[in-house]
């Protein structure tokens, strides 16, 4: 009787079926990449969905965990990638092109700066601008480290320091390294736009091998997450502000309502282009935003107090940012850090490939220097601005006002419901809530439309044609993930959202070390070793009565001595340091000794007609 045995698929034969459905769905991507990441989320949806209560506690149990024993880990990377970032900057590096050495920037510096201002910070400032400033100032994080008294003037010292801390430098080092390597490695390397481009130096070829693919899945997997935590958020605060104004409960049911609306305003958006969809939103949204930070400025009777305010809670956060940017909560131990802090950093870089993707296409041309400042400084800066705005005015209500907006928010831990209970304190406040209402889904609207096309991109490795359905399947696997951890979960909605980013975070924090290296080590390939410094050669000085008697005694020569310090060279001209580059060899091997050569990372290649001339 012969036996039957279970054969496992090899890995050709599965790559062969995953090429074949490909083919039958009539897409334009990696079978590998794609067919990978949407396995992983819809294993998530459906195990999440048949076993809440399991996956829930796994969850949170391993997401408790990690904020205990590797909470130090999030805090010091990210200062870790501020510092780097300001060193390549500053160094022989930072006049380093983003693409071709003379090529001149693909878009002038105003409008530069304009779309840099979109990129990523909508979201965050709408729902963060008034809950932050507040929780910090109705519950102090260092109370018990520095004798703090919540409400007090101290308190709100202390919370716009915290503030700028979570939201301007930092948040926008995290966004700025991926960045700076998408621009790097597209631009000037032409490699694609993939997260494993990076890994090049590193990799190799590898990077379109199965490591370079996983690299890929895993940044594929957190972009959706990422994106889909801030869709929850904004999920949470369209639903508190719609409770506010008209009354709708604050329930799953509307929650998936909204994530629905949201989704499909985001697939119309997608099937409209970048020209008629992403652009025209993000426009209209930006100076919806700017209108209602002028009004809150503006209409609250308390401008001079609040621009004053602002200047003066910068100064304190720029002396405080030493402190800070290390700060892990040791004394008091509170666990605050922990769904603060490291809930902010794991969340941010999760997304940081889409938004790093984003900022690399737009700054072509321009060189390193520029690029770090600009995109470290722009942002930075309109969040100082946004938060010293609405935070110093939060204060004015609390201290100088009615108050009732740290009960509401601290008291109540109604932190969706910060900013309409904050605009219930202005001028015509049913219409400015209304909105507000409208900036946040646009906000959303355009933040899964330009994740859609980003992570179709990162799929597919090329922008040149991206057929419509993978934009939409990305789309809409974003308000699955969005709604799963909402509503399905079987936790409150935010704590949801806080434990699941929390785990995706970590691995991105592990390949930011590796992408700072890499990038590190490519420039040194590419730009070579600096020439040694040459510079004026000096006579040997003795004294006066010693080059006397040496002078006196026959056995001496004093013709190498002098009294008079005095130079025997001139000093040296720099020239020219760069000589005409040889052509590579055609079989694409790296000169013997050069880094490529010693590291392996770069073989040069010809292109085919110029190997058949060579010959």
């Amino acid at each position: 009787m012969s036996e039957t045995r279970a054969t496992v698929p090899s890995d050709e034969e599965t790559s062969t079926v995953l090429t074949r459905l490909h083919d039958a769905l009539r897409l334009r991507t990696s079978p590998t990449i794609f067919f990978g990441s949407a396995a992983i989320i819809l294993a998530f949806v459906i195990a999440t969905i048949a076993f809440t209560e399991p996956m829930g506690a796994a969850t949170d149990s391993a997401s408790q965990w990690l904020m205990t024993n590797l909470g130090w880990f999030y805090i010091l990377g990210v200062t870790v990638f501020l510092a780097f970032l300001i060193f390549i900057a500053a160094g022989r590096f930072g006049r380093v092109k983003l693409g071709p050495d003379d090529e001149p920037p693909e878009h002038s510096g105003t409008a530069w700066f304009a779309m840099l201002f979109a990129a990523g910070i909508g979201s965050i400032l709408m729902f963060w601008g008034v809950a932050e400033p507040i929780s910090h100032f109705g519950d102090p994080p260092r109370a018990t480290e520095l004798g703090l008294e919540a409400g007090t003037w101290a308190a709100a010292r202390d919370a716009m320091n915290f503030t700028y801390y979570h939201f301007t430098l930092h948040t926008w080092a995290i966004f700025t390294l991926p960045a700076l390597c998408f621009a790097y490695f597209i631009h000037k390397r032409n490699l694609p736009p993939r997260v494993s481009s990076i890994f090049q130096p590193l990799l190799g070829e590898g990077i379109h091998g199965p490591i370079g693919k996983i690299i890929d899945i895993i940044a594929i997997i957190g972009t959706i997450f990422g994106v889909a935590v801030s869709v929850g958020l904004g999920t949470l605060q369209i639903n508190g502000g719609l409770n506010q104004l008209f009354g709708i409960p604050e329930n799953a049911v509307w929650n998936l309502v909204i994530i629905g609306v949201v989704s499909g305003l985001a697939l119309i958006s997608v099937s409209l282009g970048l020209e008629k969809g992403i652009k025209v939103l993000s426009n209209l949204n930006i100076v919806m935003a700017v209108l209602l930070l002028l009004f809150v400025l503006v209409a609250g009777g308390s401008t001079l107090f609040v621009i004053k305010g602002t200047l003066e809670s910068f100064g304190n956060y720029l002396v405080a940012l030493p402190e800070l940017a290390l700060w892990n909560d040791t004394q008091a131990d509170s666990g605050w850090q922990n769904t603060w802090t490291v809930f902010y950093w794991a969340w941010t870089i999760t997304w940081s490939p889409f938004v790093g993707i984003f900022i690399a296409r737009i700054s072509r041309g321009r060189t390193i220097r520029q690029f770090v400042s600009g995109v470290l400084a722009v942002p930075a800066g309109f969040s100082v601005i946004w938060f010293g705005i609405f935070g110093y005015a939060s204060f004015d209500i609390e201290l100088r006002g009615e108050g009732g907006l740290v009960d509401r928010v601290v008291g109540d831990g109604d932190i969706p419901g910060a900013l309409f209970a904050f605009l219930d304190n202005y001028p015509a406040a049913f219409f400015v809530s209304v909105i507000a209402i409208i900036v946040v889904v646009i906000f959303f609207v355009t933040s899964v439309d330009s994740a859609a096309l980003v992570t179709d991109s990162m799929a597919n490795g090329h922008e040149d044609y991206n057929p419509l359905g993978q934009r939409i399947f990305w789309g809409v696997a974003i308000g699955l993930i969005t709604a799963t951890l909402l509503v399905f979960s079987g936790e409150d909605g935010l704590t949801a959202l806080q434990s699941t980013i929390i785990l995706v975070g970590l691995p991105f924090f592990i390949m930011g070390w590796f992408q700072m290296y890499a990038l590190l080590r490519a420039l040194k390939e590419d730009a070579g070793e600096l020439p040694q410094i040459r510079t004026r050669e000096w006579a040997q000085v003795l004294p006066p009565e010693e080059y006397e008697r040496r002078e006196e005694d026959e056995e001496y020569d004093t013709d190498d001595y002098v009294v008079e310090p005095t130079y025997t060279t001139e000093v040296p001209v720099m020239s020219d340091i760069y000589e005409e580059v040889e052509e590579v060899e055609p079989d694409g091997a790296p000169d013997a000794g050069t880094l490529p050569a010693r590291t392996g990372s770069a073989r040069a290649t010809l292109p085919k007609d110029l190997r058949d001339e060579s010959r």
